[in-house]
C-alpha cells in the first residue's frame, strides 16, 4: 500500500474541518450526525474519524482552530476586534452557534470542559497580555483588575455569539463594541 504524504493528509483534515464547520452550523452539535457529517464532508465515515477521534474530537479541533485564529487577532488588536471580526464576516464563525449545546456540555461533561477550557485558554492568555500592555501603556482603566476587564470582554463576547446565533439584528452592534472599548479605556469610564 502507498505511503500517504503529510501534505495529503493535512489537505485532507482541513476538508474535514471545513465541511464539518458546515455541518455544525447547520443542525447544532447534536444535530450533526456521523450520516451528516459524511454527506458535509463528501467522505465515508472510516476517512472522518480516521483523522479524529469521533465527534466530540472533531468539535473540539474546530474549536482550537477558531481560538488560535481569535487569539492571534485579540493579541494584536484586542478581543473587541474580534467581535468586529464576527460581525463583519459572520460566515466564518456561524458554526459557534452551537454555543447554547456547549454550554449544557460543559456543565454535563467533565471530559469536554476540560478539552473545552484546555483549548480555549489560548484566546484569554492573549486577552490578559494585550490588556496588560495596553495597561502599561496608560490606555487601559487602572480601578478595575485586568482579569476582571477579561472577564467582562468574555461575557459580551459570549453575548455576541448568542446573538448572532439567534439570527437577530446586528445592526446595532458595532455601537455596542463602541461603547464596550470606551467602558476599559483609561480616563473615559465612570
Amino acid at each position: 500500500m502507498p505511503k500517504v504524504s503529510e501534505d495529503h493528509l493535512a489537505a485532507r483534515r482541513r476538508e474535514i474541518l471545513a465541511g464539518a464547520r458546515r455541518c455544525f452550523a447547520e443542525y447544532g452539535y447534536d444535530g450533526a450526525t456521523v450520516r451528516r457529517l459524511e454527506e458535509a464532508t463528501e467522505l465515508s465515515r472510516g476517512a472522518i474519524f480516521h483523522h479524529f477521534r469521533d465527534k466530540e474530537a472533531l468539535f473540539l479541533a474546530l474549536a482550537h482552530e477558531d481560538a488560535e485564529r481569535m487569539a492571534d487577532v485579540a493579541a494584536d488588536q484586542g478581543l473587541v476586534q474580534v467581535m468586529r471580526d464576527m460581525l463583519d464576516h459572520p460566515e466564518e464563525f456561524d458554526w459557534l452557534g452551537t454555543r447554547l449545546e456547549i454550554a449544557r456540555k460543559l456543565r454535563t461533561d467533565p471530559a469536554f470542559r476540560s478539552e473545552w477550557l484546555e483549548r480555549s485558554a489560548d484566546l484569554e492568555t492573549a486577552t490578559l497580555a494585550r490588556l496588560e500592555r495596553q495597561r502599561s501603556a496608560g490606555r487601559l482603566r487602572d480601578d478595575v483588575p485586568t482579569a476582571t476587564i477579561v472577564a467582562y470582554l468574555d461575557l459580551v463576547l459570549d453575548g455576541m455569539i448568542t446573538r448572532l446565533a439567534s439570527g437577530r439584528d446586528t445592526d446595532d452592534l458595532h455601537a455596542v463594541l463602541d461603547l464596550v472599548e470606551e467602558s476599559v479605556r483609561r480616563g473615559t469610564a465612570g
